[in-house]
């Protein structure tokens, strides 16, 4: 059975071993850096089945005081938005819908506080599927991120 709950602190291990199976489409994070972030998580969402952790996504608002660079560009930019700092299947799970129902309950979020939804998908190296998997939810490419050997597509889906 399939069951989206909140993650907890004692639930980084295993969110830190989906992250590391979805480089370079995330960014790379300690078991520690994991844990805090779950904690400062406004939405810190797991996908369980049989009590067995398949897939992640961590969200956080404005004004979180978090480094990421891209996190930062939306807040420079933005005064209200759900930033989705990562989302990551395992890898005998994807194209099952994980990824879908994760982002079913990020957009409920935002909409009940009239949020819109904000995320990133790398262009270099470049991850079409992410890309095509956020432009088939709604999102919209509104510019771009350059980190010198990598560079990011910046994007946002608007409120509903």
């Amino acid at each position: 059975m399939t069951r989206i709950k909140t993650l907890q602190p004692h639930h980084c291990e295993w969110v830190w071993r989906i992250n590391e199976e979805g480089l370079p489409g995330v960014g790379k994070v300690s078991q520690s850096e994991v844990q805090t972030l779950i904690k400062m998580a406004h939405l810190p969402l797991g996908c369980f089945i049989d009590g067995i952790l398949i897939g992640f996504c961590l969200c956080l608002l404005p004004g979180t005081p978090y480094g990421s660079r891209n996190y930062r560009w939306f807040n420079q930019r933005h005064d209200s938005f759900l930033y989705v700092d990562r989302i990551a299947v395992r890898t005998d799970h994807r194209n099952s819908g994980v990824g879908g129902a994760l982002y079913e309950r990020v957009f409920n979020e935002a909409d009940a506080h009239g949020w819109s939804v904000a995320a990133e998908v790398n262009t270099e190296p470049p991850n079409p599927g992410s890309m095509r998997f956020h432009m088939h939810h709604g999102f919209e490419r509104i510019g771009t991120l350059d980190h010198g050997s990598t560079s990011v597509a910046m994007l946002l889906k608007q409120r509903t």
